[in-house]
């Protein structure tokens, strides 16, 4: 296979690989959100410190959620470039 192939190919999975990741996104979504609410996330008055921390950490999920997915993404095209 040619590297020009090889990188159409590459693309097209990162691509295919981006796509399903976002779609598990969707799948993840309600459950952080039933995580905030049993853990009273909007109101941190009323809960201890421990449970805030909890709070800040499922916050960061999605984030470094997307993160994840972007850099397999670029991880499967870069890899094509380097030993393809």
């Amino acid at each position: 296979m040619k590297k020009a192939q090889s990188m159409g190919l590459a693309i097209i999975s990162a691509i295919g690989i981006f796509i399903i990741g976002f779609m598990f996104l969707n799948f993840l979504m309600p459950e952080i959100t039933q995580f905030r609410t049993s853990m009273s996330c909007a109101s941190p008055d009323d809960i201890t410190d421990g449970a805030k921390v909890l709070c800040l950490v499922t916050d960061a999920t999605v984030p470094y959620f997307i993160l994840l997915v972007l850099s397999i993404s670029i991880g499967a095209i870069t890899s094509k470039v380097v030993f393809g």
